[in-house]
């Protein structure tokens, strides 16, 4: 459901176009996928979003963490809980700059 409520997308979309880090784990990158914020983007996702994330041309990996700096803003994505610790830390490091 949060992949097209419009408040999510716009809220997703405003920290991306001020440039700052937007973060999504498992599942959670189907909202990046709406806010059209995928596009030569370096990412990874729970497997079973592969399909989708590559068809809106993103750069998929199996990592537990991947981090992209090359567009505009920080964009953090991990796989799934159990990477949080991975997902956690590179939050941090984004924020503290």
């Amino acid at each position: 459901q949060l992949r097209v409520d419009e408040d999510a997308q716009r809220l997703v979309t405003a920290f991306a176009s001020e440039g700052k880090p937007v973060a999504a784990i498992c599942h959670g990158p189907w909202l990046l996928v709406n806010s059209e914020l995928t596009e030569g983007r370096d990412m990874t996702s729970y497997p079973s979003l592969l399909d989708d994330l590559v068809n809106a041309g993103a750069n998929w990996t199996d990592q537990e963490v991947v981090v992209d700096t090359e567009g505009g803003h920080p964009l953090i994505t991990s796989r799934n809980p159990g990477d949080l610790d991975a997902f956690s830390s590179a939050i941090i490091r984004s924020l503290e700059g």
